[in-house]
């Protein structure tokens, strides 16, 4: 597969830094590793107004943060839930995106830090992340948002969590969704696929890495035949 050269300059540099893998160093270390993405993120855009805010959930108050393009009260809103493998990152690495994000799609942006895997394994992430959705529904109002107009989405993990979500909604006719947006979502935990093995190695997260995940993620067996665990064995996507 070819890459862009800031791209294969990025894995070059990386490989330089000699981090362990996954499976070769406590969680701690990851995590403690992902604060040098922030030092990397380029300068933040100006927006109208960004608010951190805790909410309750099942098990925990999560941190949420509300991104705001205008002082409009009808706004569409994206409730969006963060990658990482369902163990790393926080919304700190996802600053400068959701500003721009907010601002170009001129709707508000309800970011949530959701406890994580292995500590916190399926379905308390995705638990946390359908309770802040109907948080967000349940407060449409107070927060300016046209309820008619949530939609759902994330990165990998995220993107995962946002399918998830969406099933559930779905499912218990609790939320009419009215989009969603899954960039590079982890829907399937099977790595038979052909990308998985053209592509398993060399281009930084490798296929190893994602089971590694997975593992973390789902650690009951009966977890990989919940769809709202792995949305793509859903029976119906309508």
């Amino acid at each position: 597969m070819t890459l862009k050269p800031e791209i294969t300059k990025y894995l070059s540099d990386r490989a330089l830094l000699k981090l362990p893998q996954l499976w070769e160093a406590p969680v701690s270390v990851h995590r403690a590793n992902s604060h040098l993405n922030v030092a990397l993120q380029q300068p933040l855009t100006d927006i109208y107004s960004v608010k951190h805010k805790s909410i309750p959930g099942p098990t925990s108050n999560l941190p949420i943060r509300i991104y705001r393009p205008n002082d409009a009260t009808d706004l569409p809103a994206l409730v969006f839930f963060h990658g990482g493998g369902w163990v790393l990152n926080f919304l700190d690495i996802y600053e400068p995106a959701l500003r721009k994000l907010s601002n170009l799609g001129k709707f508000v942006i309800i970011a949530v830090d959701y406890q994580k895997a292995p500590e916190h394994p399926f379905p308390i992430p995705f638990d946390d992340c359908f309770a802040t959705l109907k948080w967000v529904s349940d407060n449409a109002t107070e927060l300016g948002i046209d309820k008619s107009s949530i939609g759902v989405g994330g990165d990998s993990a995220g993107g995962n969590l946002a399918s998830a979500v969406a099933l559930k909604a779905r499912d218990e006719k609790s939320i009419e969704l009215a989009f969603q947006i899954l960039i590079y979502p982890c829907n399937n935990n099977l790595m038979d696929y052909q990308s998985a093995i053209d592509n398993g190695e060399g281009f930084g997260l490798t296929t190893k890495s994602m089971q590694w995940f997975w593992q973390q993620y789902l650690q009951d067996k009966q977890d990989h035949t919940n769809s709202y665990a792995v949305p793509a064995i859903a029976s119906d996507f309508s």
